[in-house]
């Protein structure tokens, strides 16, 4: 199967995880909109989405499914995302899309945490995936200095030619060279300096299922 066979696969076995009547939480990510595709197929079950991107809330939109501010609602029954990351209990690296922050915080207005991907992304140790970091933009400098006495080298994301600006206007750091042995602590510390907004490190907002996609067809773990 190819890399777009699986995500769609992953996709559309997360609907077996939305409950009729529910508004569920929509991640960010090329595996994630396989999912949105998916979802559009049921929208008349479902009062619609609270989105954790503006590309996610666009692509909702145009598929006919309402999205509501995470504000104006209450506790969501589950959150469906991808990762860039996930190891044997759950934890995960996100960030790639650069919409880290508000994945986060729908996550943890959920229940329950699904996360879809393919089989490379399930790993031993987390770190190989360059961890995204959201910071305000004049603590860069010093919070790199920071990984640095962790061995680890930030660079600021660049996006024709400049620092990308994520939707809450802010600058992402990618680290390189971390193995990240302890998530749960690692996201703990890290949350502390001043002037990080919000680490890639989903441990405290780990997922409760992977749906995996392999070559083999669908694998699901159970956290």
């Amino acid at each position: 199967m190819t890399q777009d066979e699986l995500k769609a696969l992953v996709g559309q076995a997360a609907l077996h995880y939305v409950t009729p009547g529910d508004i569920v939480g929509v991640g960010t990510g090329s595996t994630v909109n396989k999912f949105i595709e998916a979802l559009a197929g049921i929208k008349d079950q479902i009062p619609g989405a609270v989105s954790s991107s503006e590309a996610s809330t666009a692509r909702l939109k145009a598929l006919g499914i309402p999205v509501f501010e995470a504000n104006a609602v209450g506790e969501l029954s589950v959150y469906i995302d991808g990762a860039d990351e996930i190891d044997a209990l759950g934890h995960m690296i996100k960030g790639g899309g650069a919409a880290l922050t508000r994945e986060k915080i729908v996550a943890a207005q959920s229940r329950r945490f699904v996360c879809i991907a393919d089989e490379s992304k399930l790993v031993k140790v987390l770190g190989a995936f360059p961890l995204p970091v959201e910071v305000i933009p004049m603590a860069t400098a010093r919070i790199a200095r920071q990984f640095a006495q962790m061995g680890g080298l930030a660079q600021v994301r660049q996006k024709d030619g400049a620092p990308l600006v994520t939707d809450n206007g802010q600058h992402i750091l990618d680290v390189t060279g971390l193995q990240i042995a302890d998530p749960l602590v690692f996201e703990s510390q890290v949350n502390q300096w001043p002037g990080v907004v919000t680490v890639g490190v989903f441990a405290h907002q780990k997922a409760s299922v992977c749906l995996l996609g392999t070559p083999g067809g669908l694998k699901t773990l159970e956290f």
